[in-house]
């Protein structure tokens, strides 16, 4: 017996292509939104306008969107990016000095006669706490 004789191979491959469009549209529907309404530049009623036209008229909606707000869509999501970069590196920057750098920089201090030895263990211990 023949399993798939009812479901030929063109139909196979024409019903993943389907489900690959839908889940791209999909796909982009999100990120459409997603820029919409983290935009800044644009007020309510424009929001709310965008959103009817794209729930109304889905594919068009999305297409006509991408036309218009393409090109600042992506400038949006690289400035998005190198703040979310920036943010991280200031993260990293504040939190790999730790104890460590205290230390080495009281240490100088010590070196160049700024402050005893005494304040030099009393800054030590703080850090290591």
């Amino acid at each position: 017996m023949v399993i798939a004789a009812d479901y030929p191979f063109l139909d196979i491959l024409g019903s993943i292509l389907v489900f690959f469009g839908f889940a791209l549209w999909f796909w982009l529907l999100i990120r459409v939104f997603g820029d919409l309404f983290r935009r800044h530049d644009v007020g309510g009623w424009a929001k709310l306008f965008w959103s009817l036209f794209v729930i109304v008229l889905p594919l068009l909606g999305v297409l006509i969107y991408l036309i218009a707000e393409g090109r600042e869509m992506g400038k949006r999501d690289v400035e998005a990016a190198q703040a979310q970069r920036e943010q991280f590196d200031a993260y990293v920057r504040q939190t790999a000095g730790g104890p460590a750098s205290e230390i080495a920089h009281a240490k100088e201090l010590v070196e160049s006669g700024a402050i005893s030895q005494a304040e030099f263990e009393q800054i030590k211990q703080q850090a290591l706490k």
